[in-house]
């Protein structure tokens, strides 16, 4: 994705702007794993908005996959869209499944976003729901799993279309410690063996064990640990 892949001046709701730099990794065997902490309010979220193509930075320059996205003057003129859609895959605090989608439908819908159907779909969504271990629980609306399950299923859509990059923003936050540590572990797998680079934001340093890279987003700056 390029050494410097975000740099972004943004609007916060409670300060005027809050910039910085992340940077992906070049040592990483696997796919880069990235924290992104900081207290309530500090802008982590829309730092995520930012990188996600979702929300236009003030200033600043966005590069993903080589591409310049953003520049001082605007959004570069690529589709931000496809990128998306093509290349991002996005977890969410709460998992927001569609409710009235299965299991395999919610995981089958993204795909159906880039033209990929029939059995080619499907084996897809078989692929991901065996990894994630939630196969047995294709067929069952959200409503009728377990807070970790339908995590698990998030995960899943999020992974169907080979994403470059994955964005989990507290995915942890609606799990007791238990399940937030093995949704932790598999996004550690995800990251090394489908070599996605991977950004969770967390207020919770318990869960970031074994990161390549973990920023703080504190008084409007962002600074790298390590």
């Amino acid at each position: 994705m390029g050494n410097r892949w975000c740099t972004c001046r943004c609007p916060t709701p409670r300060k005027s702007c809050f910039s910085g730099t992340m940077r992906k990794s070049a040592t990483s065997a696997g796919g880069d794993l990235v924290a992104l902490l900081g207290p309530s309010g500090s802008g982590k979220t829309t730092m995520l908005l930012c990188a996600s193509l979702i929300l236009e930075p003030t200033s600043g320059k966005i590069v993903f996959d080589g591409e310049t996205i953003h520049q001082q003057n605007g959004w570069a003129g690529v589709d931000i869209r496809r990128i998306r859609r093509e290349k991002m895959g996005f977890i969410f605090q709460s998992h927001n499944l569609i409710p009235f989608l299965t299991a395999r439908q919610n995981v089958l819908f993204p795909l159906s976003l880039v033209g990929i159907k029939g059995e080619a779909a499907e084996a897809r969504v078989r692929e991901l729901l065996e990894y994630m271990e939630i196969s047995e629980r294709a067929d069952y609306l959200p409503a009728l799993l377990f807070g970790g399950e339908q995590q698990r299923v998030a995960i899943a859509r999020a992974l169907a279309n080979n994403p470059r990059l994955i964005l989990a923003d507290e995915p942890t936050a609606s799990l007791d410690t238990g399940r937030g540590k093995r949704v932790m572990e598999l996004l550690k797998k995800i990251a090394k063996e489908n070599q996605s680079a991977v950004i969770v934001v967390t207020h919770d340093v318990r869960m970031i064990e074994g990161f390549d890279s973990v920023y703080h987003l504190k008084d409007g700056r962002l600074n790298h640990d390590h």
